[in-house]
């Protein structure tokens, strides 16, 4: 396979970059009054600018014909046709599936896969409404007022992501809870808050052997059973989301309550699967239908609008345009809502998993840099944070502001004073202030130097109406799709995660040295060894 970095794609961009690399934004400006219209573009409720970056109408002509050459179309075409394109683990990548519209066809090796989504959507339901309505209630007869969802990674990032996010659309009565770390305090300060005889636990596993999945479910299920006196109580509390029914009833649950999903389904992708289950508790059925319906309008913008004027290939090329040409090997996404909070995160899984490869799709060594680093807070947290390097430090980190018009709250002042601040900083960051500026308004000499911002710093700005079950579909359609994009341009394999392996692999090795009666003889690096022994040393 020819590098990459050779082809003439890939070189044109590298001369481009040069002639760009002396004009700023201002004047970008400054030449264009329609500038700002020509790159704002809307895609379902979601209006997003990309005029305050360090682009021009060539660059984006370039960067196009870049996907082009690397086979976007063709790859994108293939992932909703159901081909293969995992190939390291020969599977479908269909998480578009998950939001088809029930007619709608997509198959996989010949099968509509369509059909057995919406089943599993249907069985969600019924349990989802159960638990809403006060039909559903526990071993003692009390109704369920806690649901702690207990899974990692994408089983849980996704579901707490976007339950903070809805909040304002659940059901009061009914708080959610999510539980991850294998440290026990993740899971001991939620029991702490919680009444055995109405607390419901979601254990996410799709094969139910996670360790730290399974270790967190053990010890609830040790906690129900010594509050309620019954092994009997844990059908009553515990739900699973699995395909593993022969450990989901050796648990002790019944497996009429376990939903499941599909190999083609990887756990980054899946919080609009049965994995949502706890949200769909939430928010209820319906306004999980508007959350799928959102990532439906995102799919179908992607897969039939040209690339030049397809937002999140744009959004995945101008990544692409950052991280390989300018250096630029972090991302900020900076939510200006509060319910977005966990919405960095969540997209750090998304992004490093997917695509922090280092290898192509036929095993050779990479030719360029791949995935950023994907970090973030809330607005206005991070100003008073980390903006400053944002501004004045030596590093270019590329930023994406997402905003709405209207809070899912009643204090309105405080959120014209939230949205002045974004489109401030979006407009620090692009155009800065100068020498003479800062001369003009009558800085002492010493802070002259100090207080200049040299500008040109680039961001995307994506606002909506309001934040709705359907706008954050929207908005994870958009980065799911953002990250497809640039792991076709690098010809890596985005739905693999070899990474995660090994150190769990270690861990298992590791668990018994550390609590073995005996000392084991140690065969690990002289480090590591003497790490085990100081923690076999001193535990409790």
């Amino acid at each position: 396979m020819a590098q990459l970095r050779d082809t003439p794609a890939w070189q044109a961009l590298e001369a481009h970059r040069g002639e760009l690399e002396a004009i700023e934004l201002r004047e970008l400006f400054a030449s264009d009054p329609g500038r700002a219209e020509r790159y704002t573009r809307q895609v379902g409720d979601l209006l997003v600018d990309h005029s305050k970056h360090r682009i021009t109408d060539a660059t984006i002509e370039l960067l196009v014909a870049l996907a082009e050459a690397t086979g976007v179309k063709a790859r994108r075409d293939a992932m909703f046709a159901g081909d293969h394109i995992n190939s390291t683990e020969d599977r479908a990548v269909l998480h578009v599936a998950l939001r088809a519209d029930r007619s709608t066809v997509i198959e996989v090796d010949g099968f509509d896969v369509v059909p057995m989504v919406h089943d599993t959507l249907d069985r969600m339901a019924v349990l989802a409404e159960q638990v809403r309505s006060g039909a559903w209630t526990g071993f003692t007869g009390q109704t369920i007022t806690d649901v702690v969802n207990i899974g990692i990674g994408g089983s849980d990032l996704g579901p707490a992501m976007a339950y903070l996010a809805l909040k304002s659309y659940s059901l009061p009565t009914l708080r959610c809870h999510f539980v991850s770390n294998v440290d026990g305090a993740d899971l001991a300060a939620v029991l702490a808050d919680a009444d055995p005889e109405r607390t419901l636990f979601v254990v996410s596993s799709k094969t139910f052997t996670t360790i730290e999945t399974l270790t967190n479910a053990r010890s609830a299920k040790t906690w129900i059973v010594d509050a309620l006196g019954d092994d009997a109580a844990v059908a009553r509390h515990f739900v699973a989301v699995s395909t593993n029914a022969e450990a989901v009833a050796a648990f002790g649950i019944d497996t009429a309550n376990m939903v499941g999903f599909w190999d083609w389904v990887g756990g980054r992708y899946s919080v609009d699967s049965a994995i949502g289950l706890s949200l769909m508790m939430a928010i209820g059925p319906d306004a999980f239908g508007e959350f799928l319906a959102g990532f439906r309008i995102v799919d179908d913008h992607f897969r039939t609008e040209p690339l030049a004027a397809n937002v999140p290939v744009l959004m995945g090329l101008l990544g692409i345009w950052y991280s390989n040409f300018w250096d630029a090997s972090s991302h900020a996404v900076l939510p200006y809502a509060q319910e977005l909070a966990r919405f960095p995160a969540y997209l750090q899984q998304l992004d490093m998993e997917s695509n922090g490869k280092a290898v192509t799709l036929d095993g050779s060594p990479v030719s360029t840099s791949t995935g950023p680093i994907v970090w973030g807070e809330p607005g206005t947290n991070g100003q008073h944070a980390f903006y400053q390097l944002l501004h004045q430090g030596t590093h270019l980190v590329p930023c994406d502001m997402i905003g709405f018009a209207r809070p899912n709250h009643t204090l309105p002042a405080h959120h014209d004073l939230l949205m002045a601040n974004l489109f401030a900083q979006t407009e620090a960051l692009a155009f800065g202030k100068t020498l003479e500026e800062v001369r003009s308004e009558g800085v002492p000499e010493h802070q002259q130097l100090h207080r200049v911002f040299p500008g040109n710093r680039p961001s995307t700005t994506i606002v909506a109406d309001r934040l709705t079950p359907s706008v954050l579909g929207q908005l994870i359609a958009l980065y799911e799709h953002k990250v497809f994009t640039q792991g076709a341009v690098w010809g890596i394999n985005s739905f693999d995660q070899w990474g995660v392996e090994l150190g769990k692999a270690l861990a298992n090795r590791i668990t018994p040295e550390l609590v073995a009666a005996d000392a084991p003889e140690l065969h690990h690096d002289s480090s590591t060894n003497q790490l085990i022994g100081w923690y076999r040393a001193r535990r409790a």
